[in-house]
């Protein structure tokens, strides 16, 4: 089997893909753009990809292609229809990146609720060197006992933050955006109330009809002033414009941001224009990134890999 890997760098150069040496001949690239795909591909057997397109136009001439896997959960970039139409069989990883993404949810809530920024910069600056008392809090911070956590999104990964902020003592409550959720453990609510009465609001949902601007200006006009935004889930679900006009205006507390609509960040994103790392933190899409979460990324492609080889079905979305 021809292996060929077309964005070897997606999970990191310091991750060992040499399990799939196993599996056939690899050929891998650390990343390839658009124009490069359809004759890197030719003669593969097997495509690992993350972003590249694979769909009709690039995939036309590899006629030998018989599985296409993903260094992700999401397949978007992957016609699937067009793939079924050929019988290439396709699959993702799913849940490689639980943990990593709900303890990046709380860093980014963490260090802007408690100001780490400002009082790191104190130190380092030598003013607490210089002062008399033994401490500085002269910007006030709370703590997460007693608050409101709300999630849009309870699946794996909003599940696993609902149980952190449990663990903080905070209640949790949540919105269902297809009203299709069978969780009883938190309690369910309408989109107004969750906007309304969380201290913090995590995003944990895909990007769809239903999701895109999903945040816009009508909606962060509903949180409270104190409040604070975190999306780890997708960059389009937040409207950027309105929300640089509320950070401005000081209508909510702060957001923390590891998804754009545009990644890597465009020069048009308003939200560049913000410096005050107390009010907004934007991660470059690391959430899931540990070494952890991208070992587990490879073997479970390696798991799927394998598993086709034996006519086994494993993590396929075709």
């Amino acid at each position: 089997m021809n292996i060929v890997v077309l964005e070897r760098a997606s999970v990191g150069l310091d991750v060992s893909i040499d399990c799939f040496n196993e599996l056939g001949t690899v050929t891998a690239y650390n990343n390839t753009l658009y124009d490069e795909i359809k004759e890197r591909i030719k003669d593969a057997d097997i495509i690992v990809a993350n972003k590249s397109p694979l769909n009709e136009e690039t995939l036309k001439d590899a006629k030998n292609v018989k599985l296409i896997c993903e260094f992700a959960t999401g397949f978007d970039n992957v016609d699937v229809d067009y793939c079924r139409s050929r019988g290439i069989a396709v699959s993702n990883v799913r849940n490689y990146s639980t943990e990593m993404v709900a303890q990046h949810t709380f860093a980014m809530a963490l260090f802007l609720t408690e100001k780490l920024r400002h009082y790191d910069d104190y130190v380092k600056s030598g003013e607490y060197g210089s002062q008399q008392r033994f401490s500085n809090f002269d910007i006030p911070f709370r703590e997460f006992a007693g608050k409101t956590w709300g999630i849009i999104g309870m699946g794996n990964i909003g599940q696993c933050v609902a149980r952190i902020a449990k663990a903080f003592n905070m209640k949790v409550i949540f919105y269902s955006v297809t009203g299709k959720s069978t969780v009883t453990e938190y309690e369910r609510v309408d989109f107004d109330t969750i906007l309304k009465e969380s201290d913090y609001l995590s995003v944990h949902c895909p990007l769809s009809d239903l999701t895109r601007d999903l945040i816009d200006d009508a909606a962060i006009r509903k949180m409270k002033k104190t409040a604070y935004l975190i999306n780890v889930a997708r960059g389009p679900i937040v409207n950027e414009k309105a929300l640089y006009d509320a950070l401005n205006e000081g209508r909510i507390a702060g957001a923390g941001l590891d998804v754009l609509t545009k990644e890597p960040i465009a020069d048009t994103n308003p939200l560049k224009d913000i410096k005050d790392s107390g009010k907004l933190i934007i991660t470059p899409h690391l959430a899931w990134a540990s070494i952890e979460a991208r070992e587990r990324c490879v073997q479970i492609n390696y798991q799927n890999i394998k598993a086709f080889l034996k006519g086994e079905r494993l993590n396929r979305v075709d």
